[in-house]
């Protein structure tokens, strides 16, 4: 039945009143190859482990009480003007001596400079991440520089197609440079869809890698999940990369709740220069797809054979409010996981570059001077021994301390789920 009053008619009327920004579906060939994947199954894109995704029932209800209550939803903001870096393109100008720069624009944002190559990772210019310019998580922190002033950038890394990691206003702005773009399998329907051609593209399945300009890019797995509408297909994969260069390796975590497989990239992979790690937007409601500051530091420490080595840098934090914990947490619960573990860690303003490999990386805690400090002021961390060997059990070998929080179990207890927009 294909008359004007038919489903079939209906939903291809509503799917036209889509805006651009929710994106395409994959189709032909694209469609085919997620058909083909072994890490689709059931109609859907799996987690390495089960995974729930969003809250729901009555927990659905709690967290949405939480969530609205007015003085929680003041401490997820702010006290004060966040701190941004005021020289970030004169710092950017030079390059690095190490080889190595990172430089965090705030959220997953990150521009890496590695052995002569530029790679910028999840990069989110919008004033907010959403499909609408009226509405959704408006940045609490300006950009630190201009997209156009940025220069040139060799290759594009999305991690995958939430809107706080796949913007559409800075994909169109990218579209019209000459960079290629590095993408999980599925999203690159997406990018066609806003105007990057399909010649750079290189779409990527979990434990593919491909090469730009003498570096080597591999998308490795993660525990999270896709989307950018309410009716979610969960036909665009997530992902995690590694970005090897001739001289250094670094990781970027994207988005993922804590799995065993940390481990398993890091022996093929690693160890690595500097990991970017996801430590904020978590909450009891979603255990699965997001980490806790202490479950990012024990991925770090899983990544690095065990052991407290290269630099950590928190990511996925302090620039939109997307949970219900307070604003400075993230900050605050990584540093004590590190000195836990006696793991490097870096902490730049958004904007601030720095070597992870060369000369000193920033590490002072530059949130509290914007946050309201917790009753009986803010705390003072012993460091562990840097060179302590972090086991399984999550205990610290050489000084045994336990590690900071509870080692996670990635324990299914609930399969995969649609979800709303991230």
């Amino acid at each position: 039945m294909t008359g004007a009053g038919s489903p079939l008619s209906l939903r291809s009327r509503l799917r036209s009143l889509r805006s651009a920004a929710f994106g395409a579906d994959s189709a032909g060939e694209r469609l085919e190859r997620i058909h083909r994947s072994p890490n689709f199954a059931d109609g859907v894109f799996q987690n390495p482990v089960g995974a729930r995704t969003r809250p729901s029932g009555a927990s659905g209800i709690e967290f949405a009480k939480i969530y609205f209550q007015k003085e929680a939803r003041a401490r997820r903001s702010p006290i004060g003007t966040i701190p941004v870096h005021p020289t970030t393109l004169a710092d950017l100008a030079a390059p690095p001596a190490s080889g190595l720069r990172l430089t965090w624009m705030g959220h997953s944002s990150v521009l890496a400079e590695i052995d002569g190559r530029r790679v910028l990772f999840d990069p989110v210019w919008g004033e907010r991440c959403s499909p609408y310019s009226f509405a959704g998580p408006k940045r609490l922190h300006p950009v630190p520089v201009p997209l156009a002033a940025l220069g040139p950038v060799d290759v594009v890394v999305i991690s995958h197609d939430h809107y706080d990691h796949l913007d559409l206003p800075t994909i169109r702005a990218l579209a019209s440079t000459d960079t290629l773009f590095a993408v999980p399998l599925g999203v690159g329907a997406h990018l066609e869809s806003w105007g990057v051609p399909a010649s750079r593209l290189r779409e990527l399945d979990w434990n593919e890698s491909t090469e730009v300009a003498g570096i080597r890019l591999t998308a490795t797995p993660a525990r999270h999940f896709c989307g950018r509408g309410l009716r979610n297909q969960q036909h665009t994969l997530w992902a995690s990369w590694v970005v090897a260069g001739p001289e250094h390796r670094i990781y970027h975590s994207g988005d993922t709740g804590y799995f065993p497989g940390f481990t398993d990239i890091g022996a093929e992979h690693g160890p690595f220069d500097a990991t970017m790690i996801q430590i904020g937007a978590y909450s009891e409601y979603w255990p699965d797809i997001h980490m806790t500051p202490a479950e990012g530091m024990r991925a770090h420490l899983d990544l690095q054979g065990g052991r407290p080595s290269g630099v950590m840098m928190p990511i996925h934090w302090g620039t939109f409010n997307l949970a219900p914990h307070p604003w400075a947490e993230p900050g605050e619960g990584t540093v004590e996981a590190a000195a836990g573990a006696g793991a490097g860690l870096a902490l730049p303003r958004p904007g601030q570059p720095f070597e992870p490999t060369g000369g000193a990386v920033p590490d002072a805690p530059w949130w509290r001077s914007v946050a309201a400090p917790p009753a009986g002021g803010w705390p003072e961390y012993a460091a562990a021994a840097p060179d302590a060997l972090v086991t399984s059990a999550g205990t610290v070998a050489a000084t045994g301390k336990p590690a900071t929080g509870k080692p996670a179990t990635g324990k299914t207890e609930e399969t995969a789920e649609s979800a709303s927009p991230a």
